[in-house]
This record gives structure tokens, sequence and C-alpha cells, in this order.
């Protein structure tokens, strides 16, 4: 146990003690003394406590102020326990709960792309991108994720938003958030690919672009400068980047080393896009500590990702963004776009097929933004369409993600002193990974954030 979950453990030395040995012993009664605190007791028909491990059947989580701080086999004598506790009990004996979920790549501000993207980059303003983020937050919290990673903010807005979801202003998940990304001038997130000469001044106002090492060392001291959780680069080019410069190299070994070593300097990971071999090899030579999509790895890619243990993001989802708005609106995408996103539908999946067998580390993430908020649990049918078992790909959603996010001793398991943060469905995931696609039931730091159960098991929302 961690010096940190000691000492949370004894935050509440007398009533946590008598409150853990209770559970443990129960059916027997418990006399808890005054002082208590916020308790509450689950009930699960099947536990996945710890990912990767084999699930439990009946099993009984004790959670105190927003913390796991008990397990056992079996249900408790609820009845007893709250009479003598005053603890409500959450009646989960007929779900399959586990863990929540984590997304290590998202994009709250909008779900817009292609033309239509464009668009909204020059006619909506801070105050509509904080509103659709707080939305999408709420949908992405519904859908059972209750820790996200968000790479890519060029206002603040994500910022915001995560201190106004750990403040408890509003219900949203846990966001690691990068700020804004950076890149090279013509750079997959150079922001004034596309427009006219006469508005990049008005667009290119954040200083996210930078050439050679000096600039680049700077553009990643004012990410850090804004309280950014992460920083984002982008070492190629992108499928939506308004530019006939492919999906290659864009970025130099001195300014990715650059961007990495001050990155790190200041003890902050680094998320990568990159889709050719030879960009991911680029970032993962410099120490990057994750790739995000990896389209075109090679052997020698999958090589680096081993002996480096960066953690690789497939992002498969982006597909169905793709194709869904394509069969809304065939000129969603127009251009040089349109040719890249034709070739990234027919090539999705194959990387992954290759990194499965290869024993490189995947951490679940799936771009949303690009596909739509909400229907972040799409991914896992994907993923196991493209090697995984269900047990892996929630293993990734879970551990390896809460690994990648520096959040292991938080989240990802429902060990004692981790957040009680949980999710319940109908069916088992680990046999049939769809059900996760309906989350009935959504608890984050103890308080239940969705119940859509109905019927005499459902307990009222209370945050």
């Amino acid at each position: 146990m961690t010096e940190h979950r000691r000492t949370h453990a004894l935050s509440h030395p007398p009533a946590m003690a008598l409150l853990a040995a209770a559970l443990l012993a129960l059916p027997a009664a418990a006399q808890v003394p005054a002082g208590t605190p916020s308790c509450r007791l689950v009930q699960a028909g099947h536990l996945l406590d710890r990912p990767g491990h084999p699930a439990r059947g009946a099993s009984t989580l004790l959670v105190c102020d927003g913390r796991v701080q008990g397990l056992r086999d079996g249900f408790v004598d609820a009845t007893a326990f709250s009479a003598a506790a005053g603890t409500p009990v959450i009646d989960l004996r007929d779900r399959f709960v586990l863990p929540g979920l984590i997304d290590s790549h998202v994009h709250l501000t909008s779900d817009k792309a292609g033309v239509e993207g464009q668009l909204e980059g020059v006619a909506s303003g801070v105050a509509d991108h904080a509103y659709e983020a707080a939305v999408n937050a709420r949908k992405t919290l519904d859908a059972g994720f209750t820790t996200v990673r968000n790479l890519g903010d060029e206002d603040g807005v994500t910022l915001a938003l995560r201190d106004a979801v750990a403040a408890g202003k509003l219900p949203g998940p846990r966001i690691v958030d990068a700020g804004m990304a950076i890149s090279t001038t013509a750079g997959h997130m150079d922001p004034t690919l596309g427009f006219r000469d006469e508005l990049h001044a008005a667009l290119d106002v954040h200083g996210n672009t930078c050439d050679g090492a000096e600039e680049c060392r700077k553009a990643v001291r004012r990410q850090i400068a804004r309280g950014v959780d992460v920083i984002k680069i982008a070492t190629t080019g992108g499928v939506n980047s308004r530019i006939g410069a492919g999906l290659g190299q864009q970025m130099f070994d001195d300014e990715a080393k650059a961007i990495v070593e001050t990155a790190h300097l200041y003890h902050k990971k680094v998320a990568v896009h990159a889709h050719g071999a030879d960009g991911i090899a680029l970032a993962l030579r410099a120490g990057a500590d994750s790739i995000e999509h990896g389209t075109l790895m090679d052997d020698a890619d999958l090589k680096l990702l081993r002996q480096t243990g960066a953690y690789y993001v497939p992002t498969l989802s982006t597909v169905n963004g793709y194709k869904e708005r394509l069969a809304k609106n065939p000129d969603a995408y127009t251009g040089e776009v349109r040719r890249k996103i034709e070739w990234r539908i027919g090539i999705t999946g194959k990387a992954l097929e290759r990194a499965v067998p290869a024993g490189v580390k995947i951490a679940f993430g799936t771009d949303a933004g690009v596909s739509l908020h909400g229907r972040n649990a799409d991914e896992f049918e994907l993923m196991v369409a493209h090697g995984m078992t269900p047990a892996t790909a929630i293993q990734a959603a879970t551990v390896n993600a809460a690994d990648l996010l520096g959040l292991a001793d938080e989240v990802g398991s429902l060990e004692t002193g981790k957040r009680a943060d949980l999710i319940a469905v109908s069916g088992d995931p680990l046999s049939d990974v769809t059900v996760l696609k309906h989350v009935e039931f959504v608890m984050k730091d103890g308080r239940v954030e969705k119940d859509s159960r109905g019927g005499a098991g459902a307990s009222p929302i209370a945050r």
C-alpha cells in the first residue's frame, strides 16, 4: 500500500476502523460511534474489482467519503448494517459492477468536423465552446467514463471545466487536460490551415506552433504556464489537416526532443499524434509517453514501443464519425481531407492487429470529438474486432489508462483507498463487451451520477 493510501485509510481512525471491521464481520451488527464519515454499501452480483484478474461473484463494497474502504465476498446483511451505521445500501445484486472507465483521448469542446467544423471554428466563440464542453462532459459521464484525458483546448475552456468538475460545480468526468496541442508551422495543429491569409493573424493567437528547438521549448513552457496536466504534440500530418502534406513526419528530431525534455523537466507526460512510421519512431526516440493513432506502425516502431514502455492509444472510433457524417452528407469532407479519410477508414485497426501480438502496452482512447461524445464505448467493439479480448480491452480502459494518465494510485480498480468510481451493466462484459454501450449506473467519487435501471431496485440520484 502506498504512503498516500495508508494515510487516507487512517484519516478517520476510530470510525473507519470500526466500519471496515463491521463490513468484514457482518452479518453481526456494528455499533458505529458519532462522527462516522459518509458511507454507503454497494452490493454487486458480479464484481471486476481488478481488471486483468478474474471477476468475483456476489460481493459487497464499503464506500466512505468518496473512496473504497472495504470489500468482501457475498452480500452483507444490509438491514443490520444500515440500522447500525445509518449507511445507505445500493442494490446492484442483479448487475455486473466494474471500475469507472477511462478514455485517454477526447476533445470535449465539439464533435463537429469537416466543413461544418471549419465553419464552427470561426463562427462560434469561447462561450459557445464552454457550454458545448459542459454538455459533452455530461454525456461522457453518463456513458460510464469517469475519467478522461482531453487532448486539445484552444481557449482554456476545458482547463476551466476541469477545475469546475473537480470543485463539484458541474457534473462530468475527472479531466486530465493538455491545453493547446503543439505542432510546427503547417503541422497538424496549425490553426491557420485552410483559411485565407488575411485571417491568419486572428486565428494564430495561442502560440502553439513552433519551429526550431528553442521555439518548441518555449511553446511547452507556455502551456505549462496555463496549468496543463499533460503536453500533446504532433510529429506527423493528420487526417483532418486541411493541407496536402501527407501523414508522414513533420517535425525534426531536435524539435521533438526539445519538447519532450522540457515537458519531462516539469514532470508532464507527452502524448504524440502520429500516423506515419517515421514520425512514430521520432517521437519514441525522443521519449514520448504515448502514441496516439499509430496508423502506419512498422516493426521498428513496435520494437521501440516495447523498449521504451510507451503506450499505444489506437483511437479506432474515428472511423465511426467519418462514416456517419458521410452517410448524412456526402460533401461533409472535401478535397485532400476526403481522400485521407477514405484511406483511414480502410486501414483502421491494422496497427492494433500487429500491436496486440507484439506485446505493446495499450490504453483505451477514442478521439471523441471526431466520433460522437457519449458513444465512447463503441471503441470496445472495434478493439475486440481487431485482436483484443473483452478482458484486455476493459483492462486498457481501466488499469492501463490509469497508469498512462499517472492516476494508478487513484482510479482504474476498486481497491481499498482508491476513488469510488464504478459502473454497473446488465450482462457480462467479459463475454460480450458490447454491454458496455448501455451503462445503467454510474458512481464517481462515491456519488451516484446516473441510475437508469428503473423499478424498485433503483435509487435516486444523490450528488
